[in-house]
């Protein structure tokens, strides 16, 4: 990525997270979190990496309700950050908590064997 790309990713990964917290009313969408943002070179398209609490069923319909939002999030981007066209949204969620929050269980297994 750009120098460009990292400034206008790192922007809208603070901006995306004020809107889905204060601008967004839909029930569906809880608790998240923005982790990451990739934006490609040509400023054309953007990976937004979320993660959310609940069950697998809650995570599907945030996913749907942020799918839903999309267009209304991509115009409050338009206006908070000036660029001549905003990206296109994807959103995807992060499973590196997951996979981190699984490897520390392990390695706690491994400990607590160890020691017995």
């Amino acid at each position: 990525m750009s120098m460009r790309a990292n400034r206008v990713a790192e922007q809208m990964k603070k901006e995306l997270g004020d809107i889905i917290v204060r601008k967004l009313k839909d029930p569906r969408v809880g608790f998240v979190t923005v982790t990451d943002v990739e934006v490609t070179g040509d400023l054309q398209q953007a990976t937004i990496y979320i993660t959310c609490l609940g069950t697998e069923r809650e995570r599907q319909d945030t996913l749907k309700g942020l799918e839903k939002a999309k267009g209304f999030i991509r115009s409050e981007i338009g206006q908070r950050i000036r660029l001549r066209i905003t990206p296109e949204l994807f959103f995807e969620f992060d499973s590196s908590a997951e996979y981190g929050n699984k490897i520390d269980t392990l390695l706690r297994q491994l400990h607590e064997s160890k020691d017995q």
